[in-house]
């Protein structure tokens, strides 16, 4: 049940709310980061700032964007900073499938079917679980589960951001945890192992390296997302009084037509579910890589075929209950969606920019390298050093958000310096993945980000930045502690990260 809460306007939280509430717009935000960074990058250029890449010891320079050819780089990259920024393509495809679902009323009557058979109590950790295993659909978890857990949560009466929390916990704060493996996998164990290879040079990492603990991880994350949700966030946010214009969705009883809908629906997503497995399982298929035979096109290809899922669900729904009934009907719920994504088309144009600027002064490498060279000096061994790399990783995620650029940067730094302390690179690998993981929710550079404020949006308006980051920050602490603590047990316990991984090196 829900439960009434009184928003509490104290303490830390309190603070970072208000004070996050009093900053501009988003879109303003990343202007601003922007401008820092074209300044920090003259500073940090004059100042001679730079380090050796940990690859291949070629010097890693700050690169001064205020210079001549700084300026040149930044001026004529305006346009393509935008539209290779990485979610933009993902959010506008997946929201055309997702159009046509919405309109035709597919969307709400699968939520009222599938909230009425979730006891209410049971609703968060349900969306937490959803969460955490989205990854194995790469990055589409931020796009699909978002709003929906936003359209769940308003349908029950309880404030829509308690749900997107929940979900942006799962996705972001749980990033590596997963039951099934995801396209995350093989890259790292990739970086992995050829960072380990320049101690042992016929070192192999499996891309199940880690795959038993982060499985387990599941579990222990679930459960503290959802105490953190019910304990903490949603108590905190209060009751939810909806703003004049805002409907929220209904979750009267279907009718028979809705009802014989959603059987269509179902039969659609089947019938799409059987061409995909016709494109990925047969030997040579389109979607196998041709030289390895693994899934890595299918993982390229998730994207599309997740608005085709929802478009063939939306549509076959449609027809049978009259929403649809031509092409022409299609094509304008495609572009109401496309319409109604205005304000994130705006936000990722400037996050574009600022993302692409800190790439190209690489101040982000060179903290990275900086952080690891500290944590090399400090001496430390067992559970402090365990505990110090993640860390460390946290730090460096607020920074610097792509998982494998990060990993590549610091895998050839960590991965011997643990080996030469008998430390093997699975479980250097594993606590990177926890510390990449865990400060998701709160780093300005999550691409993803405008999302997250776009979906909380559109059912509470009044929702700030502040608001948002006072939200995500107890998840972030609380899965720091907990899922850190579980990693540090794990390996002291002596039990495998993962299908034959040893602890230890030499094995």
């Amino acid at each position: 049940m829900r439960r009434a809460g009184t928003r509490l306007p104290g303490g830390l939280l309190g603070w970072v709310e208000r004070a996050g509430n009093r900053l501009p717009d988003p879109a303003t935000i990343f202007v601003g980061l922007g401008v820092l960074t074209l300044l920090a990058s003259t500073l940090a250029a004059r100042a001679g700032l730079s380090v050796a890449h940990p690859a291949t010891g070629t010097p890693v320079v700050a690169v001064d964007l205020l210079s001549r050819d700084g300026l040149r780089m930044v001026l004529t990259g305006v346009v393509t900073n935008f539209t290779t920024f990485a979610p933009l393509g993902t959010v506008l495809i997946v929201m055309l499938g997702i159009g046509i679902a919405e309109r035709t009323g597919f969307l709400a009557a699968a939520l009222a079917a599938s909230v009425r058979g979730v006891p209410p109590r049971l609703v968060t950790p349900a969306v937490v679980l959803a969460g955490l295993n989205s990854h194995v659909a790469a990055d589409a978890g931020y796009v699909v589960l978002t709003p929906l857990a936003a359209a769940v949560f308003a349908a029950l009466g309880r404030h829509p951001l308690a749900g997107v929390a929940a979900v942006f916990a799962g996705v972001a704060g749980g990033f590596s945890a997963n039951l099934a493996l995801s396209a995350l996998d093989p890259m790292l164990a990739g970086l992995t192992q050829e960072a380990a290879r320049l101690v042992d040079p016929t070192y192999t990492v499996a891309v199940t390296a880690n795959y038993w603990f982060l499985a387990a991880s599941v579990p222990l994350l679930t459960v503290v997302a959802w105490l953190v949700s019910d304990l903490v966030v949603e108590p905190r946010l209060g009751p939810w009084r909806p703003a004049p214009d805002v409907e929220p969705p209904a979750l009267r009883p279907l009718g028979a037509l809705e009802r014989r809908g959603l059987r269509a629906a179902g039969l659609a997503l089947l019938a799409v579910v059987a061409i995909v497995l016709v494109l990925v399982v047969p030997a040579g298929a389109p979607l196998r890589d041709p030289e390895t035979g693994g899934p890595k096109p299918f993982f390229d290809a998730l994207v599309p075929l997740l608005a085709l899922a929802f478009a063939a669900m939306g549509a076959a729904y449609g027809v049978v209950v009259g929403t649809l009934r031509s092409d022409r009907d299609a094509a304008r719920m495609m572009a109401e969606a496309m319409a109604a994504m205005g304000a994130y088309v705006v936000l990722a144009c400037f996050a574009g920019q600022f993302v692409a600027w800190f790439r190209q002064s690489e101040l982000g490498l060179i903290v990275a390298v900086a952080g690891a060279g500290a944590l090399r000096a400090a001496g430390l061994a067992g559970a402090p050093l365990m505990v110090a790399v993640v860390l460390l990783v946290m730090l460096i995620d607020l920074v610097m958000a792509s998982a494998s650029a990060k990993w590549a940067a610091l895998a050839p730094v960590l991965v011997p310096m643990l080996m030469t302390l008998g430390w093997s690179p699975e479980v250097t690998q594993a606590l990177y993945r926890v510390g990449d993981s865990v400060t998701n929710t709160v780093t300005p550079l999550n691409p993803y980000f405008p999302v997250v404020i776009v979906a909380v949006r559109r059912w509470a308006p009044e929702v700030g930045l502040g608001t948002l980051l006072a939200a995500m920050a107890p998840y972030a602490v609380a899965f720091a502690l907990a899922w850190t603590a579980m990693l540090v047990a794990w390996v002291l316990a002596g039990v495998p990260v993962g299908p034959g991984a040893p602890l230890h090196w030499p094995a």
